[in-house]
């Protein structure tokens, strides 16, 4: 099977690396501290301590594994010294306007690792972000949403 390739930012993978860097060398050490304390208690069929642990070694582990595929996977786009461009492409920051409501926001477009729409960044694999990549001013572009099919007029690329 092979993995599709994701795109990311140079600083997206720089945080999953550190992430991932963060449980390699500080919790999984850590944790593997927590079992040893908790085997010098006795019993491990009533250790709470120690059931504790293990779970939440489990849970580091997962995440370790999941933090590799998912690094292996990346596409590293660099958003420097690129060609200016007048279409929508990934790193953009765009400017929308709701055809119905005139209601503007502003969106970066990055990977789905970088994804937080609290920020104002959305998935290039969105269905926004697919709509828009390859777009210009002026343009309108149509979303589905869960609340039903959206209009969105493009007002700015930066």
């Amino acid at each position: 099977m092979s993995l599709q390739r994701r795109p990311i930012s140079p600083q997206g993978f720089r945080k999953l690396q550190e992430d991932m860097d963060r449980l390699i060398r500080i919790e999984r050490p850590s944790v593997i501290k927590e079992i040893e304390i908790a085997l010098g208690h006795g019993d491990l069929s009533e250790n709470a301590e120690y059931t504790y642990a293990k779970e939440k070694q489990s849970l580091i582990e997962r995440r370790i594994r999941d933090l590799q595929e998912r690094l292996s996977a990346c596409e590293v786009i660099s958003l420097e010294n690129r060609p200016s461009s007048d279409r929508i492409v990934f790193g953009h920051y765009v400017t929308v306007e709701d055809v119905e409501t005139s209601e503007r926001k502003m969106f970066r477009i990055l990977g789905p690792d970088e994804t937080d729409i609290s920020q104002g960044i959305i998935s290039v694999n969105s269905p926004l972000g697919k709509a828009l990549i390859g777009k210009e001013t002026s343009d309108v572009v149509e979303v589905k949403t869960p609340n039903g099919v959206r209009e969105y007029e493009i007002v700015d690329i930066d």
